[in-house]
């Protein structure tokens, strides 16, 4: 088993708005995984970023994250998201304003990894879903 950190963990970290510490303590000995996903959301942030400055602390700070166990999308993933996506439907959640969580959260799903998050409440009920809180 190892986790799998949300974007809202790798954000926290970037922006210093989530200790170092509290994220290791919240994560334990597992192994560290960071998705596709939120490497795709984090660029998207780059690019984005206005600031020469900050702009530049992401790209180093990306480049960081890239050293690390990523995982990728498979038809696995696939079929957990829409799992997760009917069922966030069904019980009357709007999936298409979390659609990046969903993925992330099949990921885990799909790897048999807890979810370490800032944002529970996305994750909250979603089935065999085992989510982690810091921050």
């Amino acid at each position: 088993m190892g986790v799998i950190f949300d974007t809202s963990i790798w954000v926290g970290l970037a922006e210093g708005q989530i200790s170092a510490k509290s994220v290791s303590e919240a994560a334990g000995p597992e192994l560290v995984f960071i998705s596709a996903i939120s490497l795709g959301e984090l660029s998207f942030g780059i690019e984005t970023c206005e600031h020469p400055g900050k702009r530049l602390l992401r790209i180093r700070y990306f480049e960081k994250l890239l050293d690390r166990p990523i995982l990728d999308v498979s038809r696995e993933t696939a079929r957990a998201f829409g799992i997760l996506a009917g069922y966030m439907k069904q019980s009357g959640r709007s999936p298409r304003t979390r659609v990046n969580d969903l993925w992330i959260a099949a990921q885990a799903l799909e790897n048999d990894h807890a979810l370490l998050t800032a944002n529970v409440r996305e994750f909250e009920g979603l089935p065999g879903l085992r989510v982690w809180s810091c921050g």
